[in-house]
């Protein structure tokens, strides 16, 4: 069987790369989970560093080191746990909420009345209101076994779907991958670069950073679609995050996932934003959408559609089932794929537990990166609009599919000292804090981010000039 890294690098097409060029050191276990999740975390993360480098190489002839540690890496996969804000005595309390950690011991997997394990997702407000009305109960830990355990888990399941909350039946490994979805997604590779229009070729952007000049619509939110276009500000994008006033969002997660981006407010149902939205696309190279599957195409922006509006354009989805088969209309989490592939399964020899990291979503967005890199050097060279696909549930797949260490004890984290040499401040409006900086180590184009994290709506609907852009983001 392929290596993790090697799967990664097959998705590129061009062999991997020359010996001494990337180095992958350490191992797992990281945290409390038998998954090797920090090697694979850790794969993803260099094939990106490999990415940015033949980027590098298509504007100065010249190829540059890649490092990580897959200590490292696997920190990536909870660097919401470690966010803080600076304080009057001049140390930094946790930003993770208490209303975040309360929906965390509600979606959760609970036993049901036919012997099985199902998982409720309680996500955002409305949709935690949703479910308990699904459900007939209240927002305790205690009520939510109760009425779970009152369902057998497919009826339950069936109901989640028909209702448009989000959950499933915990499945095995095994189980998930003779479902007919589980058979699609097994026969595609973890991250798909499908060539959707012709155009002519266009050269990367003249700047000091891999990616000064390139221009990013970023219209998602919480953790892995964010994720992706965060990866590509670190590289020196201009990214516009797009959301609407008062779309529901998770406070920790946009300060987590944001950093190097600006933020505009544009309302895709209305129809003034609307054209503004399609006149940003004109001027832009890629376009990152995490919609549930089919609702942004009825708003004018699928990816045909934007190809013809700006050929050339690298249109990215990111989903939790993919784009094919029986279950890629649902919708879904980080929990719901760990529930769905069998990773949940087999969270401890006992019962399904989650694992003790995002790591379905920050994989799946380096995933999307990645992808993402690699339709803009295509383009460089062959012209082309790009469709960038990828799904929670493959990534799950791609994870347990490297095999396991063993069970862990419970508490593995990184020590107080690694994570000293990882977390760095920035400055936002609403404060200094403290958090993961960049971990992919590249020996001649340094990653970072050059702006803070945004509040949401502070920039106007415009795009930097290319020249201010590359400046600032040096």
């Amino acid at each position: 069987m392929a290596t993790a890294f090697e799967e990664v690098m097959a998705a590129r097409g061009k062999g991997m790369p020359a010996a001494g060029e990337v180095s992958i050191t350490g191992n797992d276990p990281v945290f409390s989970t038998k998954f090797k999740i920090g090697e694979t975390v850790a794969a993803v993360l260099a094939g990106v560093g490999t990415a940015v480098n033949d980027i590098h190489e298509l504007k100065t002839g010249k190829r540059q080191k890649v490092a990580i540690e897959t200590r490292h890496a696997a920190a990536t996969l909870r660097s919401g746990d470690y966010l803080g804000q600076k304080n009057v005595s001049g140390g930094y309390t946790p930003m993770l909420s208490p209303a975040h950690r309360a929906m965390n011991n509600l979606t959760q997997p609970w036993p049901t009345k036919d012997g099985r394990w199902a998982l409720p997702h309680f996500g955002l407000p409305h949709l935690q209101a949703k479910m308990q009305k699904l459900l007939g109960c209240e927002a305790t830990p205690e009520s939510v076994a109760k009425a779970v355990a009152k369902w057998d888990a497919m009826d339950l399941e069936a109901a989640i779907d028909e209702n448009k909350v989000c959950g499933g039946m915990v499945r095995t490994n095994a189980e998930w991958l003779a479902e007919e979805h589980g058979q699609v997604l097994a026969g595609k590779p973890i991250v798909e670069v499908i060539k959707i229009a012709d155009s002519a070729p266009e050269p990367m952007p003249a700047g000091a950073r891999p990616l000064s000049g390139i221009r990013v619509l970023d219209l998602t939110r919480i953790l892995a679609g964010p994720t992706a276009a965060r990866t590509l500000a670190e590289h020196g994008a201009d990214v516009l995050m797009v959301t609407a006033d008062g779309l529901p969002q998770i406070p920790h997660a946009i300060v987590d996932t944001n950093h190097g981006k600006r933020s505009t407010y544009l309302d895709l149902k209305n129809p003034a934003d609307n054209a503004k939205l399609k006149e940003l696309v004109r001027d832009a190279d890629v376009f990152s959408q995490g919609y549930r599957p089919g609702t942004i195409g009825t708003m004018g922006f699928s990816p045909e559609e934007l190809a013809e509006v700006r050929p050339g354009i690298v249109y990215t989805s990111i989903s939790c089932y993919g784009a094919d088969g029986p279950f890629s209309h649902r919708a879904g989490w980080e929990q719901v794929a760990q529930t769905m592939t069998g990773l949940c399964h087999e969270g401890t020899p006992d019962h399904p537990q989650l694992l003790p990291a995002a790591a379905n979503d920050y994989t799946t967005g380096y995933l999307g990166a990645y992808g993402i890199l690699l339709a803009l050097a295509r383009r460089a060279v062959e012209g082309g609009s790009y469709h960038v696909r990828v799904s929670l549930c493959q990534s799950g797949m791609f994870i347990y599919r490297q095999g396991d260490v063993g069970y862990q004890a419970p508490g593995m984290d990184l020590s107080e000292a690694e994570l000293d040499a990882l977390l760095v401040e920035s400055h936002p409006q609403s404060g200094t804090i403290r958090h993961l900086g960049p971990v992919v180590r590249l020996s001649e184009t340094s990653p970072h981010w050059a702006l803070p994290t945004p509040p949401l709506g502070g920039h106007a609907p415009e795009w930097l000039e290319r020249d201010a852009a590359a400046r600032a983001a040096e």
